[in-house]
């Protein structure tokens, strides 16, 4: 059964931050919170945890996970952005969107979309993640927490603790999630393509 670590919605504590990095750092699969729902996540390169989150999610090959990210800076080592692409998610970031871009070298092959080589990053706009983001010092490869048949995500850590501590290591509870999954934005092609509208704003794309 999964590890349970509650902590302080705005001032979430360093020891507990620092057993879930050690988790990660593991090999472990995590749930945590975010600000659209509650994300699966493991290490980056980590293979063992993408087949898990694969596995959890009933995912093909063509699902993009996405790179959990703490700042711009951060994100913009693992994907590759022209000058006007930069410029305009540099804008809406932090914010609940997810965009998919071409990955660059520093991105492990393994997480890339095999077809087009891209992967999806986002930088959340919540307390908790960014805190263990910080903790971790690299980026999280994630998936929302969205169980084979529902039409909902996970948005509340007990439950998940509850119900699905069989399926990973560790959950990071603090009270507080987003109840939408994120605005999903396609900018590695010529055209800009909103795949799924969340609860990103899509105006500015369309």
């Amino acid at each position: 059964m999964a590890r349970y670590f509650d902590v302080h919605p705005d001032n979430p504590q360093p020891r507990a931050l620092a057993q879930v990095a050690e988790i990660l750092a593991e090999g472990g699969l995590i749930a945590y919170p975010t600000d659209s729902c509650y994300a699966l996540g493991c290490g980056l390169g980590n293979k063992e945890g993408l087949d898990r989150i694969r596995a959890i999610r009933q995912l093909d090959e063509r699902h993009h996970f996405t790179l959990m990210c703490r700042d711009f800076a951060q994100m913009g080592r693992y994907v590759e952005m022209d000058n006007h692409i930069f410029k305009l998610i540099k804008r809406l970031t932090p914010g609940r969107y997810t965009f998919i871009l071409k990955a660059s070298r520093e991105t492990p092959r393994m997480m890339w979309q095999p077809k087009k080589r891209t992967v999806g990053v986002r930088i959340p706009e919540h307390t908790t993640c960014l805190a263990l983001l910080e903790t971790v010092g690299t980026p999280l490869v994630s998936s929302t927490f969205l169980m084979p048949g529902h039409e909902e995500a996970l948005t509340d850590g007990w439950t998940i603790a509850d119900e699905y501590g069989h399926l990973v290591d560790a959950v990071l509870d603090s009270g507080d999630c987003g109840v939408e999954p994120t605005t999903v934005v396609d900018l590695s092609g010529e055209d800009i393509e909103i795949l799924r509208v969340g609860a990103g704003d899509p105006s500015p794309f369309e």
